[in-house]
């Protein structure tokens, strides 16, 4: 049997945020983290995976932080949509310098340094082994990077939308803080609304359920996650 047929998933969305980048910096980008996940994405796309990422903005700027410090809402987060198109194209650099061929996609127009968001041109992109990466969110302010990573997964017709985060999993509590946190196997997406998990934001969830599209929540640090996952090795939790 080959690898390929060993795939619990043949074409999935990543989601990673903007903090995954910082490595063990206080803010910005980890050139050396950007590239250990690059590796991991590049692997995934070797074992014959179609895959396409979303990427936050969050270690260059927070909307919803600065909108709490008095800055105008629909302002801030245009800033971290423009955050989450920096993070893009660092993680294109990376990608393509390990020979990955890569597209950057924006939901806010700007020509001169990467595509427009075109739904069937991004999904020819991966049918041709492409990745492709989504930037600036839905292109819309009042909405987070994970409701476009459930809305693009959802376009896309992945068979998954994968949450990379720095835990294995989802957990009753923060498991940093309680560590008689439980880990859960397995959610539903009643059970994360309903236990108020701070997995993904509520509308996140929701087009996921709507799409039944299974959210998969895996730890990013240390090389082979993501390839673990795909190959259905490794600890995570599966909403669906």
């Amino acid at each position: 049997m080959s690898d390929k047929d060993q795939l619990l998933y043949k074409r999935v969305l990543v989601k990673v945020s903007g903090e995954a980048l910082m490595g063990d910096e206080h803010y910005g980008i980890s050139l050396e983290t950007v590239t250990r996940i690059a590796q991991d994405i590049k692997d995934s796309r070797d074992l014959g995976v179609e895959l396409c990422l979303v990427i936050g903005g969050g270690n260059i700027f927070r909307g919803l932080s600065a909108a709490a410090k008095g800055m105008e809402r629909a302002s801030a987060d245009y800033m971290g949509m423009l955050a989450t198109v920096m993070n893009a194209l660092a993680m294109q650099n990376a990608l393509e310098a390990l020979g990955v061929e890569t597209r950057v996609q924006s939901a806010i127009p700007m020509d001169t340094i990467c595509e427009p968001f075109i739904r069937r041109r991004a999904i020819r992109h991966m049918e041709k082994g492409r990745v492709v990466i989504f930037a600036a969110g839905t292109g819309n302010p009042f909405f987070t990077t994970d409701t476009a990573a459930a809305l693009r997964s959802a376009e896309m017709g992945c068979d998954a939308l994968l949450k990379a985060t720095q835990v294995d999993g989802v957990y009753s509590a923060d498991p940093v803080k309680d560590p008689s946190a439980e880990r859960y196997e397995r959610l539903s997406y009643l059970d994360v609304l309903q236990k108020d998990l701070k997995v993904m934001d509520a509308s996140a969830i929701s087009v996921a359920r709507e799409n039944n599209v299974p959210i998969v929540v895996f730890a990013i640090r240390g090389e082979g996650g993501l390839p673990k996952i795909l190959q259905n090795q490794g600890l995570c939790t599966t909403i669906s």
